[in-house]
C-alpha cells in the first residue's frame, strides 16, 4: 500500500512564512527518502498558520528540489479559478517536472465568503464544480478537433486528477468521472463510511482507472514514546480550537495540558473531529494504522501532521513510513 504525505507549510508560532516553506522542502527530502509517494500541498487563504496558498507555485519549488517523489495538490480549490488556468499551471508543472505532478481538486473555497469575493469568484451563481472539473480535464487531455480554446501548456500532458472531498457529493463525483477519490477524514470523518460506499458502488470506469482507488487520509503524530507525541498532537488541537471560534493564527506551541488551555469540552468535540488520527510511540502508531486500514480498506493513505517543532516532524514521519513499511510487509505474508 503506498502512502503520502499532506503538507499544510505550516507556520508556527515565533517563526515566518519564509521558515515555514523551507520546512517544507526539507519535509519532502525527508519523504522522498523514507519511501512515501506523493507529496500534496493543500490550497487555504486568509491562514495566517499556513504558507501554501499559491499551492502550484509551492509545489513547482518541491518539485524542484526533490527528484522522485510525486508532488501535487491536495487539493486545489477549483471554484477560486477558471479551470484554463488551472490546466495551464499545472500543465507548465508536468512540462517541466514530467510525469511527477497530481492535481487534487476540491469544491471548498479554501476560506471564507470574503475570501470568495477577494479572489473575484463570489459574482458566480450556482454550482459549476462538475462542469469545470469536465472543462479542466478537457484541457490536460488530447486536443479537441475544432476546439476554440486550448491549454498550452497542458493540452496532452494528462495530468492525473483527483477528487477530493469530506461529503457523499464529492464521492458520486468522482464515481460518475471514474476518477481516483480522497476523502478529507483527517479533519471531517463524519460522512466517511457512506463516501466510500458510494463511491465504490457507483464508480464507472474511465479511460484511466478501470476500477475505484480511495486515499484515506490519516494524522499522525509519532514520538518514541505516547507521552511524547500526545505532547506534540497538542499544537494542532490548539489550533483546531482557534479556527473553530473564528481565532485562525500560527501554529501554536505544544502544551503540558491540553484541557487546562482550551477545555475539556472543547478538547473533545476537536478530538472527535480529529478521530482519525494514529498518535503515539511506534508500536501504538502501528497498531492505530493497522485497525483504521483494516477497517475502511483504502486502497491508499495520506498522513498529516501539524507539528509546531520541525525536528520533531520530521522525526514523526520517519517513524510513519517505518511503520506503513512493518504494515506492508505483515500484509503481503497474511
Amino acid at each position: 500500500m503506498r502512502y503520502s504525505v499532506l503538507d499544510l507549510s505550516p507556520v508556527a508560532e515565533g517563526s515566518d512564512t519564509r521558515q515555514a516553506i523551507a520546512n517544507t522542502v526539507d519535509l519532502a527530502r525527508h519523504a522522498e527518502a523514507a519511501g512515501y509517494h506523493r507529496y500534496w500541498l493543500a490550497e487555504h487563504h486568509n491562514m495566517p498558520g499556513i504558507a501554501s496558498a499559491a499551492t502550484s507555485v509551492v509545489i513547482g519549488h518541491v518539485a524542484d528540489h526533490t527528484t522522485s517523489i510525486r508532488v501535487g495538490a491536495g487539493g486545489i480549490m477549483l471554484p477560486n479559478h477558471a479551470p484554463l488556468a488551472i490546466a495551464e499551471q499545472f500543465g507548465t508543472l508536468a512540462t517541466i517536472h514530467g510525469d511527477r505532478i497530481d492535481l487534487g481538486l476540491g469544491r471548498a473555497p479554501g476560506g471564507d465568503q470574503a475570501v470568495y469575493h477577494a479572489l473575484r469568484r463570489g459574482m458566480q451563481g450556482g454550482d459549476r464544480f462538475p462542469d469545470d472539473v469536465a472543462e479542466l480535464m478537457e484541457y490536460l487531455g488530447d486536443a479537441q478537433p475544432g476546439a476554440r480554446v486550448k491549454a498550452h501548456p497542458g493540452q496532452g500532458t494528462h495530468v492525473p486528477v483527483w477528487i477530493l472531498g469530506s461529503s457523499l457529493y464529492g464521492a458520486q463525483l468522482a464515481a460518475h468521472f471514474g476518477l481516483p477519490y480522497a476523502f478529507a477524514s483527517h479533519f471531517a470523518p463524519d460522512a466517511l463510511e457512506d463516501a466510500i460506499a458510494i463511491y465504490r458502488r457507483d464508480f464507472k470506469p474511465s479511460r484511466t482507472w478501470t476500477k475505484p482507488h480511495f486515499m484515506l487520509a490519516v494524522n499522525v503524530f509519532a514520538a518514541d514514546t505516547d507521552d511524547q507525541a500526545a505532547y506534540l498532537r497538542t499544537s494542532v488541537q490548539q489550533a483546531f480550537v482557534r479556527l473553530r471560534t473564528g481565532n485562525p493564527g500560527k501554529l501554536p506551541r505544544p502544551v503540558d495540558d491540553i484541557d487546562a488551555e482550551v477545555g475539556t469540552q472543547m478538547r473533545q468535540a476537536v478530538d472527535q473531529a480529529l478521530r482519525i488520527t494514529a498518535v503515539g510511540s511506534p508500536e501504538t502508531v502501528q497498531a492505530q494504522l493497522t485497525a483504521l486500514i483494516g477497517r475502511y480498506q483504502p486502497d491508499e493513505v495520506i498522513l498529516s501532521g501539524q507539528i509546531h517543532d520541525h525536528a520533531a516532524r520530521v522525526r514523526s514521519l520517519q517513524i510513519a513510513a517505518e511503520v506503513m513499511t512493518t504494515i506492508n510487509n505483515q500484509r503481503a505474508a497474511a
